[in-house]
């Protein structure tokens, strides 16, 4: 079977499986249900019941969605012929694991105690090994050039007890891995999809920065190579008002996304908005794919639509715990518009 015939079986699949996605409907009932109990009837009816079979408390329905989401990554990743597209979006859970782990070195040294029960099986490389090397202090064993670099945010802590420098690391390790995994795939459009994200990540983290009241010296470190948009451009942006970064960025397509967002609101509420809008920036720009039935892209579609459809239930669940207005939570629905 040639890769194009692969994909298009891979393609196939995918359209199959886009089926089980919840539609505007499904969270329409959801958002109207009065409890978590209501929710989690509800969820029994879609395709989630299959691991609905033990919910206990908040923590409970995390494993819950966590294992349908990883149950996803492994069905796809079984008829997907390059399995670097899935290991693309496993990444960020990688990167998590480490820091989990490290934050608990930091905390037992400090007197606390370890919190394995914050990793997540959704990360490429297993929990046990990840825990067995850090433990054994095997490094040279860690994968996406953590040999070096997770004994390097050991020493940085050390010298400096700073965390934020330490995830700041691991942030800028991750993406030149997954800038370095896109390319060696060949695929223009994946490419093409993570320097957008990078270009995302940037403007997430510039407004972060300026809520702080970093300067444009300041922000630099924390921001990532290898996006559409110039660093040079990009960062001096902190120093202007946020009303005018869609000005100063208007030959982009992130430039409408920024002028959508309510300027006049609070720093915390633009934050939000500009994150949900990046996440449905980034399945709009991928989706395109659809056009094409053996494009990879698709791969990467359906799986960043089931990653947005397992925060938006978690955001309700959580929501009815709370008694939160749903009406709020509506306004933060990750491309579900009911």
């Amino acid at each position: 079977m040639s890769r194009k015939e692969a994909y298009g079986y891979a393609v196939a699949r995918i359209r199959a499986m886009e089926q089980r996605l919840l539609d505007a409907a499904a969270f329409a009932r959801l958002l109207d249900a009065e409890d978590t109990a209501s929710v989690l009837k509800i969820l029994g009816e879609t395709s989630y019941a299959s691991v609905l079979t033990s919910v206990s408390g908040e923590s409970g329905f995390d494993k819950v969605l966590e294992t349908a989401l990883h149950d996803t990554y492994e069905e796809i990743s079984s008829f997907v012929p390059d399995k670097e597209l899935i290991s693309l979006l496993r990444l960020q859970y990688d990167f998590s694991n480490v820091k989990v782990m490290l934050k608990s070195l930091f905390n037992a040294r400090s007197g606390g105690k370890k919190r394995w029960d914050l990793l997540t099986s959704l990360a490429s490389y297993p929990v046990d090994r990840l825990i067995s090397d850090a433990e054994a202090e095997e490094y040279q064993l860690l994968p996406f050039g953590l040999n070096t670099l997770y004994p390097r945010c050991i020493s940085v802590w050390e010298q400096s007890r700073d965390v934020l420098e330490a995830e700041r690391l691991l942030d800028r390790q991750m993406f030149e891995v997954m800038l370095k995994e896109a390319k060696s795939l060949g695929m223009p459009e994946i490419l093409d999809w993570v320097r957008t994200r990078i270009d995302g990540e940037n403007i997430r983290s510039l407004l972060r920065l300026k809520r702080f009241g970093f300067d444009a010296a300041r922000a630099l470190p924390f921001m990532h190579e290898g996006g559409k948009i110039d660093l040079n451009i990009l960062v001096p942006m902190i120093s202007e008002p946020f009303e005018t970064w869609s000005r100063m960025i208007d030959f982009t397509d992130l430039s409408p996304l920024l002028g959508q967002v309510d300027s006049a609101a609070g720093f915390a509420e633009i934050i939000m908005d500009i994150e949900r809008a990046l996440d449905d920036f980034y399945l709009d720009s991928i989706a395109k794919s659809k056009y094409s039935p053996d494009a990879p892209g698709n791969v990467i579609a359906y799986l960043w639509a089931k990653e947005l459809e397992v925060k938006n239930i978690r955001m309700i669940f959580v929501s009815k715990s709370n008694r939160q207005d749903k009406d709020q939570v509506r306004r933060l629905l990750r491309h579900v518009y009911v």
